[in-house]
């Protein structure tokens, strides 16, 4: 199977520049373009609601303060996103692949599969963190969502353990 278009889906774990080092070698190999995503969790995005739930003084000044610290947390986030997908930019540069970098606030799953349909996206590459059951069931799998919401192929990419390692 060719992959012409390769979206890599980067997170914040450790565990990202390894997904990137495999697409990066898939792209070169398959001779793909290479988009970098990466979702900044909707949790980060400012909310236009009362603080208390209803339209007080109180509620004007807490919320007030509430929103500009949370705008100045999501602008932060994003400056550190985009510098890191330059550093990702630089590497395919470096290796002359056709590279384009993308990020988003919301639902990093339905972000991901979303970017992926409209780019074209032959392969979708992501980690998985190994979370247990429990823990999946808990926290939720943004990688189990990809891989059953996907308008391509997926190649999950697992985290290896350092303690099986050595």
């Amino acid at each position: 199977m060719i992959f012409n278009k390769i979206l890599v889906a980067i997170d914040d774990s450790p565990q990202a520049s390894i997904v990137f080092t495999k697409a990066l070698d898939l792209a070169q190999t398959e001779r793909s373009k290479l988009m970098v995503f990466h979702c900044i969790n909707s949790d980060t995005k400012v909310e236009d609601k009362p603080f208390l739930g209803i339209a007080t003084v109180g509620d004007v000044d807490l919320y007030g303060t509430f929103a500009r610290h949370q705008k100045k947390r999501l602008q932060q986030e994003i400056a550190k996103v985009e510098n890191k997908l330059e550093n990702y930019y630089q590497q395919a540069n470096f290796k002359q692949i056709p590279i384009e970098l993308a990020h988003k606030i919301g639902v990093p799953g339905k972000q991901i599969c979303q970017q992926a349909q409209t780019w074209g996206a032959n392969l979708i590459i992501i980690g998985r963190r190994g979370h247990n059951q429990l823990a999946e069931i808990v926290l939720g799998s943004v990688s189990n969502y990809v891989i059953h919401h996907a308008p391509c192929s997926v190649l999950v990419i697992q985290e290896t353990n350092q303690e099986t390692n050595n």
